[in-house]
């Protein structure tokens, strides 16, 4: 994503587009928004990429009802929204072969109460050329509008229309899909099996642009606060969750079934403890060959002279094993498209913080985005520092920094720019406000 649009959304009133880059920090106060614009990014996955209707309560996030989520002026005389907005920009491959194509696609949606939670009851895709838009104003009406530079197309399901089966399960968005494109399908004389003037080549850029990007994998959401050490292990299934619970198992699985996947992951943890200070040398104990029996995770951490031996996980500090989920899901041989992450610095002093600064100049890049709440300047001063520096091929217009100013009871977010001497570009008076404060305070002044 390069650029995300929101209005009418929690504490964003006014209609803003902030910018995005391959490495984001969101940085505020608290309860200016920062972790619900986040949960709002997986949303829009959701339901641009995957055509679901999103769960605003899934964890790590909980946004609560529509009337929790749509923008309110308080208690006056002025009433809550009916609706909020969002959308955003990127880029994607369409067509095949020759016929392939670097374009820029637009995403909109607009929210309504349907059952007490939001529904995306209109939604438009569209690039240069051609766009889509589906309304679903309740649940026995859709109507579809398709666009090309050579004319239009539009259908309408329920009143005044053909029968729409009515849709109320979290994969409405899917079988609504299924059926706009079955009813789009050219026959063999090359057009659609409705009265329409739609070609075969035509229906090919709409079914491109309806069904969503299968290149783009479900964002990586993690919570603040990882999962507790344990002394000893039983493996469990090991499915994904944001904080983190399943990592021991994937460590294990992995270290006992692919062991040249688990060397190159090992090496990368290591490397990674080695320079934030917090570990050496990262094993799994197996208490016997199978995958079904329990294990530990033990950490090694080097003396001045040599390795002063391992430890149970439990036994160090609880840095570790805060960080180890997330630095593991970053080093992973199937990483996610997009990381939202919140707060990776919790329980790090402030060295290892300014090593997560330098690991995410490192990891982040257009395939692999990542969007960072944080309150630790060290992160951001260590971000500024090697873009300055050169020290990763990161540069200053693949960093940008979200600033989440409030105001009453609205935030404005600044997308601020850093120049290639780590400097911000024109930041507004209140950022940083309070550090310039307490230092005066620190030096008399």
């Amino acid at each position: 994503m390069e650029s995300v649009t929101v209005k009418n959304f929690r504490c964003f009133r006014e209609e803003q587009t902030t910018r995005l880059a391959p490495l984001t920090l969101l940085v505020g106060e608290n309860s200016t928004g920062k972790t619900s614009f986040l949960a709002l990014l997986r949303a829009l996955c959701d339901v641009a990429f995957r055509q679901r209707v999103p769960d605003f309560r899934q964890p790590p996030y909980d946004l609560g009802s529509f009337e929790d989520i749509v923008h309110s002026r308080g208690t006056g005389d002025e009433k809550a929204a009916d609706s909020f907005e969002a959308g955003f920009q990127y880029w994607r491959l369409v067509g095949e072969g020759e016929d392939e194509d670097l374009k820029r696609v637009s995403f909109q949606t607009t929210f309504r109460e349907r059952q007490g939670v939001p529904y995306p009851v209109v939604r438009t895709i569209a690039d240069k050329e051609t766009w889509v838009t589906t309304f679903a104003p309740d649940e026995d009406r859709v109507s579809v509008k398709f666009g090309t530079q050579e004319g239009e197309w539009e259908r309408t399901w329920g009143p005044g229309g053909p029968e729409f089966p009515l849709i109320r399960r979290d994969d409405a968005l899917v079988e609504l899909i299924d059926l706009i494109v079955f009813s789009m399908m050219p026959t063999d004389e090359g057009r659609s099996t409705q009265s329409t003037s739609i070609s075969g080549r035509d229906f090919q850029t709409f079914f491109a642009l309806v069904t969503g990007d299968d290149t783009f994998s479900y964002p990586y959401a993690g919570a603040p606060v990882r999962s507790y050490p344990r002394r000893t292990y039983d493996p469990i299934r090991p499915t994904p969750d944001p904080e983190g619970e399943y990592i021991p198992t994937y460590l294990a699985n992995m270290s006992r079934r692919n062991p040249a996947e688990w060397k190159s992951l090992k090496s990368n943890l290591e490397k990674f403890g080695r320079q934030s200070g917090l570990f050496d040398e990262i094993e799994v104990k197996s208490f016997g060959d199978s995958v079904g029996f329990p294990f530990q995770l033990h950490i090694g951490k080097r003396g001045k002279q040599s390795m002063a031996g391992t430890r149970n996980l439990i036994d160090v500090g609880y840095g570790v094993s805060q960080t180890l989920p997330l630095i593991t899901e970053l080093f992973s041989p199937e990483p996610a498209s997009m990381f939202l992450l919140q707060q990776p610095e919790v329980h790090l002093h402030p060295s290892a913080q300014a090593a997560l600064g330098t690991l995410f100049c490192e990891i982040a890049n257009p395939q692999r985005q990542l969007v960072v709440e944080t309150h630790s300047d060290y992160i951001i001063d260590r971000v500024l520092m090697d873009i300055r520096d050169k020290k990763t091929s990161l540069g200053p217009d693949d960093v940008s920094i979200l600033y989440f100013e409030p105001n009453d009871l609205d935030v404005t977010i600044h997308s601020l720019r850093v120049d290639d001497k780590a400097k911000i570009i024109d930041p507004p008076g209140s950022y940083r406000q309070f550090f310039l404060d307490e230092l005066r305070r620190s030096v008399g002044l």
